[in-house]
């Protein structure tokens, strides 16, 4: 297969050791300037599969991020904080990363290589056709996540798919592919930057989205947080305050009597009606 693997070419600087701190910063910045550019071209595409993936949801399925490395790890984190950020079960939203749990913090050696591991990690949460599955990859050739959405789509289980390369194997696999072309790195072949930087804000816009539809939003508010330190009580305690006529302390029993923004408000409202 032929594709141009932008991602690999080569940087637009050269010399970075002879570059001033200075010089360094606003180059890079420059750079990153671009990335939210790349992924505003990508919103159709992020609308198709974002579309997809709340009907999905909706009658009961879950999202399943995969990748290895960078990409990896950033759908461990989307995935580890819409349970917080959203009060959702941690079953729904699932980051799996190539080599498991030792690779969200080091590398592990030739994990992302594997052409099977990928569907065993899948198999081993029940995947099923309710389900949703999007493959993270700046190159989008990562065999893990490559043969991963192969299964998938073997299985009739949807894919998708977030790259920064047009025309790669893992989109071209994939039933709904997001591709962010962000061009060379700063640094020749480091995609933890810009298309880094770019999966993060699609990921960003993906569950966000997502759990908005979903009712998990209020007005622009997180009704449904957990509590889980004392910042976000007191962010609930003013998110209540700002629904429904009470004072702080009664605020603040309203919400350790119910356990959330939204169940203090309710419980309130019902109880004035």
């Amino acid at each position: 297969m032929s594709f141009t693997k932008t991602t690999e070419q080569d940087s637009k600087y050269s010399d970075l050791e002879k570059m001033s701190v200075t010089t360094l910063l606003h180059s890079i910045n420059t750079e990153d300037k671009t990335v939210p550019q790349a992924v505003e071209k990508a919103i159709p595409q992020i609308e198709l599969l974002v579309n997809q993936l709340v009907a999905q949801m909706k009658e009961g399925g879950r999202l399943f991020y995969m990748g290895a490395g960078t990409s990896g790890r950033l759908g461990v984190v989307d995935a580890s904080e819409c349970p917080p950020t959203f009060g959702v079960s941690h079953d729904l939203v699932i980051g799996l990363i190539a080599g498991g749990e030792t690779a969200i913090r080091k590398a592990v050696e030739n994990a992302e290589d594997s052409t099977t591991q990928g569907w065993e990690d899948l198999k081993a949460h029940n995947i099923s056709e309710q389900d949703v599955v999007i493959g993270i990859a700046a190159s989008g050739t990562t065999p893990y996540v490559l043969h991963a959405l192969e299964a998938c789509n073997k299985n009739n289980i949807t894919t998708g798919s977030i790259t920064c390369n047009k025309g790669c194997p893992i989109a071209i696999e994939s039933k709904y592919p997001v591709e962010i072309v962000v061009g060379p790195e700063f640094v020749t072949g480091s995609s933890r930057m810009k298309a880094g930087t770019a999966q993060k804000l699609a990921l960003n816009m993906i569950s966000t989205t997502a759990m908005i539809q979903l009712g998990k939003v209020k007005g622009n508010k997180m009704v449904d947080m957990q509590l889980s330190n004392d910042k976000l009580v007191d962010r609930g305690i003013r998110m209540i305050q700002s629904e429904i006529p009470v004072n702080a302390e009664q605020a603040a029993q309203l919400l350790k009597e119910n356990g959330s923004v939204r169940a203090a408000v309710n419980t309130y409202l019902n109880g004035n009606q």
